[in-house]
């Protein structure tokens, strides 16, 4: 069992540090002015779950789940 909660340890290590670059990449949700001159609007605006910016929020929802579950599994005392 020791070898196993090492592994998930590293795991959850790597999932820490890939987190957190994933969120300093993605850019703020306010972008100044250009969201009150409707710039939300334009082409990549409304195909933001095709782009690079709707990848990374992808991933980063599927790294956070990643992060919690393997944070309780990590805290259960077996």
């Amino acid at each position: 069992m020791a070898v196993l909660r090492t592994i998930l340890t590293v795991i959850f290590v790597i999932i820490c540090i890939a987190l957190t670059v994933l969120v300093l990449m993605q850019e703020g949700k306010s972008q100044g002015l250009g969201s009150i001159s409707g710039m939300a609007d334009t082409y990549w605006g409304k195909n933001k779950g095709r782009s690079m910016e709707g990848a990374l929020v992808k991933i980063t929802t599927g790294l956070a789940v990643g992060f919690m579950v393997l944070a309780v599994v990590l805290n259960l005392n077996f």
